[in-house]
């Protein structure tokens, strides 16, 4: 089997944007489109990832490369394959990137097994890829590439998905391991500007910030029947679920139905008119989840009501996260150590990776459930499982960290300053859950925010300067 594989997407219609962004923004779009097929001539635009599942980028890529599709531009999605001890060596850079000193700097053993890793993954890579391509390298994993996708007449720019806005040695040791493999690149993609290295050449900066799509399995609409249904079927709701209610629209335009059911720890379950918090996201560190259920325990349990429900990915399923099955058993640990009364009220539920478009509906059906969503982040790149609860009308309380802070603007949500506030953060979901009429306002500006600002249409439009500036060097 070989290291690079090719990621199958199927062409998702532009056409269906027009009814929630607008005439105006759809002919906008139309119009770059058409400009940049003329100019991409015959070349290619690559993606190259580490994973095609499992995390916002594969999520976003599949739409994203679905509508580029549809509009007639040569696109393909590559993923690369490394060994245990390569991702161990990335994660250990996303942490760095994230101020985090745990494991120290990489040893020059460690930097020789990322370089020839990538080197092995290059030597299949290369015959894909023609002279004057464009490629796309996405976060660490894949930033050792770019030299010799370059030697071969590829233009190479660099998304990085990940970042904070200030710097420790942590995150200079980590820029500084990077940077050697990424002279090579002629553009530099961020999600915010504050993530920018000093070192990275300015007029070879572009900001884009990342997108949700509407219409995903994960963010379509469901009606309330169809939410419960999904719900009682992975068996986070109490009772049966309904029969033939699971349907869901696939990405391919296809219909599907949620059949799997998920892996739940906790000692009770909610009824359908149980209000729930909500926090979704991978099982790592930063995501403090064990933060989360600490807060609730002690500053929303007691005295009020609602359940606690902590999803995540199942911890196999995601390949290049090798913490993952670590930091889901320190949440085991920290929830077997709630106090009874508040363990009942508390549930970790990992959703199967079998079935990607299944995994999202699942999602989606508990975003649109809960009451309130939390993302209680130490440190966050962008954040998309905030916007994604925004969209489906739901006030977030999230830290005020990285991109959050460019999602939950006044009257959207609630910020905390300080992330590792637990008082701070039970408060301000007591304060929600016990004022269902200001958290309904606050979901409905949010999803208007997200609209106007974080949909895929202006995701493209950005990559499509980005790209126009590539093709016009010389």
């Amino acid at each position: 089997m070989g290291l690079v594989k090719s990621v199958q997407v199927a062409a998702h219609p532009v056409a269906r944007l027009e009814q929630v962004i607008g005439g105006g923004r759809q002919a906008r779009l139309l119009r770059a489109a058409d400009e940049f097929l003329a100019r991409l001539g015959g070349r290619t635009i690559w993606n190259v990832t580490s994973t095609a599942a499992g995390g916002g980028v594969a999520e976003m890529l599949r739409v994203l490369v679905g509508y580029v599709k549809d509009l007639g531009i040569a696109i393909g999605w590559v993923v690369i394959t490394g060994d245990a001890e390569f991702f161990a060596i990335t994660k250990r850079l996303h942490n760095q990137i994230h101020g985090q000193v745990a494991g120290g700097p990489l040893s020059g053993g460690e930097a020789d097994h990322y370089a020839q890793m990538l080197a092995a993954n290059a030597v299949e890579l290369l015959p894909m890829v023609r002279p004057g391509d464009l490629v796309l390298l996405h976060d660490p994993q894949t930033a050792g590439l770019a030299r010799a996708l370059a030697a071969a007449g590829a233009r190479v720019a660099w998304r990085s998905h990940i970042g904070v806005d200030w710097e420790n040695g942590a995150t200079q040791a980590a820029w500084e391991f990077l940077r050697p493999h990424l002279d090579a690149a002629e553009g530099y993609a961020f999600s915010r500007r504050q993530y920018v290295p000093a070192w990275v050449p300015g007029h070879k900066v572009w900001i884009i910030p990342p997108s949700i799509d509407p219409f995903s399995p994960k963010n379509q609409e469901l009606d309330g029947r169809a939410v419960k249904a999904i719900l009682a079927t992975i068996g986070v709701l109490d009772g049966a679920a309904p029969d033939g209610r699971t349907a869901f629209a696939r990405s391919d335009g296809g219909t599907g139905a949620v059949t799997r059911s998920a892996e739940i720890t906790g000692d009770g379950r909610p009824g359908p008119a149980d209000p729930l918090v909500v926090q979704v996201s991978r099982w790592d560190r930063l995501k403090d989840m064990p933060g989360v259920m600490a807060g609730f325990a002690g500053h929303v349990a007691p005295g009020g009501t609602g359940y606690l429900v902590l999803a995540g990915p199942a911890v196999t399923g995601v390949a290049d996260d090798p913490e993952g099955a670590a930091v889901f058993a320190e949440c085991l640990l920290a929830w077997r150590d709630l106090p009874a009364s508040a363990r009942a009220r508390v549930l970790l539920v990992t959703l199967p990776l079998d079935d990607v478009d299944e995994n999202a509906a699942m999602v989606n059906a508990l975003q649109r459930h809960a009451a309130v969503i939390t993302q209680k982040s130490l440190a966050e790149g962008f954040g998309l499982t905030v916007a994604e609860g925004m969209w489906k009308g739901r006030p977030v309380v999230g830290s005020e960290v990285g991109g959050i802070t460019d999602q939950i603007v006044p009257g959207t949500g609630i910020l905390l300053s300080d992330p590792r506030d637990g008082a701070a953060f039970g408060a301000a979901v007591r304060g929600l859950l016990d004022n269902p009429r200001q958290a309904s306002e606050m979901g409905h500006a949010a999803r208007a925010h997200i609209r106007d600002n974080y949909v895929g249409d202006l995701h493209l439009l950005r990559y499509h300067q980005m790209f126009t500036a590539l093709t016009s060097q010389a």
